[in-house]
């Protein structure tokens, strides 16, 4: 009887501080967002700032003209409270072909990416979609969601544990049963809802947004096979990622005809 009093509070109050927590993100989807945005931000400037000091900075002039370039443009298009965040574009020296974006707008893109990215557009594509995790607090929920995962596997560990060998292969199952079942789809989740920010800023700058498809193909080339199967991955198949931008192409394409007839036509010379 304990057992089951216990069990009741404890989800109780898991549930209740999770409708509490709830938020609404820029394309309509229900996040649990538990910390508060300025901390998040200073966390997000510490890491930042030790990122910089563990990786070299590229210092090319012509190379970070053209990024920050893409990177002011798109910029632009960003609305509300996220306009007044300290944004800040990084490229590092490193092969990586990667970039990413921590909370308070803090960015960075490693050299590496530059060879994929074959023209502004496509570059864009990726930098609108880092900015897309910032906008989205994506930060503030993945954090959230794996604190509320823990937590409710330590409360199933304490209220459940009789030291048994059956018990704790129980848990376990559990543990990986939370990060197949409730983790790893969240990641994705962001990753696809990045990727449709993206489409709409880079747009909304005037950007082509049908490049987008082309730097994904580009991407897949250069990840090869070796990659864990999507399920199991953070990140979206290439394909499924092209299928999310070709559905919702032509709502960007009009956008990107509106920026062009309002004169939103980035020149960003790439070195």
């Amino acid at each position: 009887m304990q057992t089951k009093i216990l069990t009741f509070f404890a989800v109780l109050i898991l549930v209740s501080y999770t409708l509490v927590a709830c938020s609404t993100s820029p394309t309509g989807r229900s996040q649990l967002t538990l910390f508060p945005s300025a901390e998040l931000n200073k966390m997000g400037i510490t890491a930042f700032n030790q990122m910089r000091e563990e990786t070299p900075v590229y210092t090319d002039a012509a190379t970070n003209r053209y990024v920050n370039c893409i990177t002011d443009a798109l910029l632009e298009q960003v609305t509300g409270s996220d306009r007044d965040l300290d944004w800040e574009m990084v490229v590092f020296d490193d092969d990586a072909v990667n970039a990413f974006a921590l909370p308070g707008g803090k960015m960075g893109v490693y050299k590496g990416l530059l060879g994929v990215a074959e023209n502004q557009h496509q570059l864009a594509t990726v930098i609108g979609h880092e900015i897309g995790h910032v906008v989205a607090e994506h930060g503030n929920e993945r954090m959230s969601t794996q604190f509320a995962t823990g937590a409710g596997l330590q409360l199933a560990a304490i209220i459940g544990a009789d030291g048994s060998p059956q018990r704790s292969a129980a848990l376990a199952a559990l543990g990986l049963g939370a990060q197949v079942g409730v983790l790893l789809p969240f990641s994705r989740a962001h990753e696809r809802e990045a990727d449709l920010i993206g489409l709409d800023l880079m747009a909304k700058a005037g950007f082509n947004p049908e490049e987008s498809v082309q730097l994904w193909r580009n991407m897949s080339a250069a990840s090869g096979n070796g990659g864990p199967p999507e399920f199991l991955s953070t990140h979206p198949a290439g394909q499924t990622r092209i299928n999310l931008l070709q559905n919702a192409m032509p709502d960007a394409k009009r956008e990107y005809e509106r920026a062009r007839e309002a004169g939103r036509r980035p020149d960003c010379q790439r070195p």
